[in-house]
């Protein structure tokens, strides 16, 4: 947790690497994941880079890797994932291996995806050749064989159109796609003028495309005409069409030989294709096996050579020099992964690595792990910390599930919520591998959250009394009714007054009773408003008291006095004494006492009080009370409300004025010598200053106002004192919404049991049992969609405005730019998500 109360202080590094050990040197640098290099190469163009022809390489490797696992996909072959033993990044040595691999692999399915094709191919069309023998059984009477001559077997014979042949019929038989029947038979009558004689008949099994395995509906179909011309033009017309034509004798004893033969050859061909088939699943099987490795390890060699192309050559060529940022506590793991690459290739001249001083801002850098992950996500939803300014994720840990919980306070809705939490905390190695959308990971990812939402809402619910809108009677109740049985049930406005009917305080949480009372609802309104405003300003509080540590830590120790002071006076003195006068009313009235002024009847309304306070008006009291609750309590008002006032100008003029009378005039001179020693700048190269304290007084939003005129630092302070002075009163206004959905949260439940539930158990016969069986499941339903979902959702909504404006606004500036880390876990996990 340590490590989350400001984010890790940061290096600008260079490093000196050998070329011959670069690729081993950043494959380590990957495996670690602590370093964010920066482009040193941004005016070159992309294809103009050292290493370009390495990525172009890794890009085919990458085209052969998805070309074969679309191939195994298709064969419906499930690919295993790699959890454990990930594997490193290739050597130089390992990489020419994998390509030959890769490269035979290809070859090899591509060989075997084209013989199956024409395999099928081949397949397809005797199977054509024997639907249309078949089928054409019918098209052939015994008066039409008469006729035909017998020398015509197919569309390639040549019918005799002699004196002796006149009369006799050929004809062309073939197989046509369904879709284009009825165009093909239009397209044959109007070139023969109705002299064609078409017979067709619709296959029911469709054939399956050779190349594609898409079912293909076909029709077989006899052509009969007369004479040369018209048997060319059908074969024109059979070609335009896509049909394939096929021999077909006329003869009936050679058609029955002919499908005998084409049968045979089905038969060898379907066990040579189940042959081929059997081979490509074992080659794909075996491939299989090694492919997620490969898939890695081709990703790693890319992301190293990406990496690697950020990398500035020396001038003699002899040396790679690369920057990058480096958490100062990472520092010894650089080095030691820089020494590991040198040692891994033998190289004899060492890399190493220097810090150098720069005012640039540096990336922030939060070290978070499983738990603290998910709040931190919600921190940087708003805007990145700036760097080393106080992060509010340590905190909200706590806070965030406690003011969803006042809203959500509900025993039986949290314990749902904690379940489920709970179920997701348990098991989150498995169903880390679960891939179920981008909902699921939303859930999944903030676990941590919804465990401790659900825990924190059965606390509150609790304090509440309230489980699925009833109450528990755990410690009994405090209060006593002394009336009789009789007066009770026929008196319907009778009243329990509090100095003869409550006997002590109730141990904790509220009292049972309150569920049977009429006036519940008026009760829990002030009760939990209240509430509202104490957490409300408290959290307020203690956002204002947060900037103390910004400033400590910046040593800009005037705005402790300038800024902080007045802005925690104005918010103590005005709404703290509001929160003060309801503990102290709470005290002070008692409806046991004598003395009259001190009855609940004489309470005032602190509400009504603090308008008064704030108009410096009065209001006159009943008969018998005092209008206020202690002597003193007017001039302490006055004066409250005084100082605040006096914190207005205070805030208004105090940091301009500071500012004004301590600037100095310097003349900052940028030399090249301070960023790499004895290295020349490039051309639109930013220079780095020599001390990290100017990039605290230049960057991060926290720095200093020394190229700023004066008018625009009086705008700038007056649109900040005229935004907190107002956001004091809205936020603490806003902080009613945890009364507001508390109530609506309860009222809901409330009406969900008696207009649902109520129902089944109204009922004394069996008819009930029965109805409450399906009754009860309507109830979990809602219970679930609306309260639990619906509601957590806006709950969790308003939390999360609650701590990005009303909470963060008053010391969190947020911006600050994320550190991004050369990862090979970071890259892969982004792929995957992908």
């Amino acid at each position: 947790m340590g490590d989350m109360f400001r984010s890790e202080e940061m290096a600008l590094c260079q490093m000196f690497i050998q070329p011959e050990a670069a690729y081993t040197s950043v494959s380590e640098l990957g495996e670690t994941g602590c370093v964010q290099f920066r482009d040193l190469n941004s005016n070159v163009n992309a294809f103009q880079r050292k290493f370009v022809t390495e990525v172009r390489r890794c890009d085919e490797l990458e085209r052969k890797i998805r070309y074969i696992e679309a191939e195994i996909k298709k064969d419906g072959i499930v690919l295993q994932d790699i959890l454990d033993d990930i594997p490193r990044a290739p050597n130089p040595r390992e990489i020419i291996d994998l390509e030959a691999h890769l490269e035979k692999t290809e070859n090899e399915i591509l060989e075997l995806a084209q013989n199956e094709v024409n395999l099928k191919s081949n397949y397809l069309e005797l199977t054509e050749l024997r639907k249309v023998l078949e089928n054409t059984q019918g098209f052939f009477s015994d008066q039409e064989v008469l006729n035909l001559d017998s020398s015509n077997r197919g569309p390639n014979a040549d019918v005799d159109v002699g004196p002796q042949n006149r009369g006799r019929l050929g004809f062309v038989a073939g197989v046509i796609n369904r879709e284009r029947v009825f165009a093909f038979e239009r397209m044959l009558w109007r070139i023969s003028r109705g002299n064609v004689f078409l017979k067709r008949s619709d296959l029911d099994d469709p054939l399956k495309d050779p190349s594609t395995g898409h079912p293909i509906y076909k029709t077989v179909f006899v052509a009969f005409f007369q004479g040369e011309q018209l048997k060319n033009r059908i074969k024109k017309v059979c070609t335009g069409f896509h049909a394939s034509m096929y021999p077909c004798p006329s003869s009936h004893t050679e058609r029955e030989e002919m499908v005998k033969g084409v049968r045979t050859r089905l038969e060898d061909l379907k066990l040579v294709l189940s042959q081929t088939e059997d081979h490509r699943s074992r080659v794909l099987a075996t491939v299989s096996k090694n492919l997620p490795s490969w898939s890695i390890m081709v990703k790693k060699m890319k992301a190293i050579y990406h990496t690697l192309n950020l990398f500035n050559m020396d001038v003699t060529k002899k040396c790679l020099i690369g920057e990058c940022w480096v958490p100062t506590k990472d520092l010894p793991v650089v080095q030691k992964a820089l020494s590991d690459g040198s040692a891994a290739v033998g190289s004899t001249i060492p890399s190493f690595l220097n810090v150098i001083d720069t005012n640039e801002q540096p990336p922030t850098f939060n070290r978070t792990n499983k738990f603290t992950r998910g709040f931190q996500n919600l921190i940087d939803a708003y805007g990145v910390a700036s760097y080393r300014e106080a992060n509010p994720a340590l905190y909200t840990c706590i806070t965030f599930p406690f003011l969803f919980a006042v809203m959500f306070g509900d025993l039986g809705h949290g314990i749902i919520l904690a379940l489920f939490g709970g179920w997701m905390v348990m098991y989150e190695k498995s169903l880390q591998r679960k891939k179920a959308g981008e909902i699921w990971n939303i859930f999944f990812g903030g676990r941590y959250i919804i465990l401790l939402m659900g825990l924190f809402s059965c606390y509150t619910g609790f304090i509440y009394n309230d489980i699925f809108s009833k109450s528990m009677n755990v410690f009994g109740s405090t209060w006593k009714v002394r009336y009789n049985t009789s007066t009770v049930l026929e008196n319907h406005v009778l009243q329990m007054s509090p100095n003869h009917s409550t006997y002590g305080v109730y141990p904790l949480g509220l009292d049972p009773i309150w569920q049977l009372a009429g006036n519940k609802i008026i009760f829990l309104n002030t009760y939990k408003m209240k509430l509202s405003i104490i957490v409300g300003v408290a959290h307020m509080i203690f956002g204002v008291c947060m900037s103390v540590v910004n400033f400590v830590h910046f040593k800009r120790y005037a705005s402790i006095f300038l800024e902080f002071l007045p802005q925690i006076l104005f918010l103590i003195l005005l709404f703290g004494y509001m929160v003060f006068m309801m503990f102290f009313k709470w005290i002070k009235y008692n409806p046991k006492t004598a003395f009259q002024p001190d009855t609940p009847g004489c309470a005032p309304s602190v509400l009504i009080m603090f308008i008064n306070m704030m108009l410096f008006k009065s209001s006159p009291p009943l008969e018998g009370c005092d209008e206020y609750m202690f002597p003193a309590q007017p001039v302490v008002q006055q004066l409250f409300v005084y100082v605040g006032l006096l914190c207005i100008p205070w805030m208004l003029l105090g940091k301009p004025l500071y500012i004004k009378f301590t600037r100095k005039n310097q003349v900052h001179v940028k030399h090249n010598g301070d960023l790499t020693g004895n290295m020349e700048l490039a051309e639109g190269e930013t220079p780095i200053p020599t001390s990290l304290d100017e990039a605290d007084h230049s960057g991060g939003g926290h720095g200093g106002h020394d190229d700023e005129p004066m008018s625009e630092i009086y705008i700038h302070q007056a649109i900040h004192t005229i935004e907190y002075v107002l956001s004091t009163i809205s936020h603490t206004a806003s902080y009613l919404r945890l009364w507001a959905l508390s109530l609506a949260h309860a009222q809901l439940s409330e009406v969900l049991w008696n207009m649902v539930l109520a129902m089944g158990l109204k009922s004394a016969d069996y008819t009930g049992a029965i109805a409450l069986y399906f009754i009860f499941g309507a109830w979990c339903l809602f219970t679930l969609a609306i309260l639990v979902m619906m509601e957590g959702l806006s709950a969790f909504l308003h939390t999360l405005r609650l701590h990005w404006v009303e909470f963060m606004s008053k010391f969190y500036e947020g911006l600050g730019y994320a550190f991004q880390p050369f990862s090979f876990k970071a890259i892969l996990d982004g792929e995957e998500e992908e």
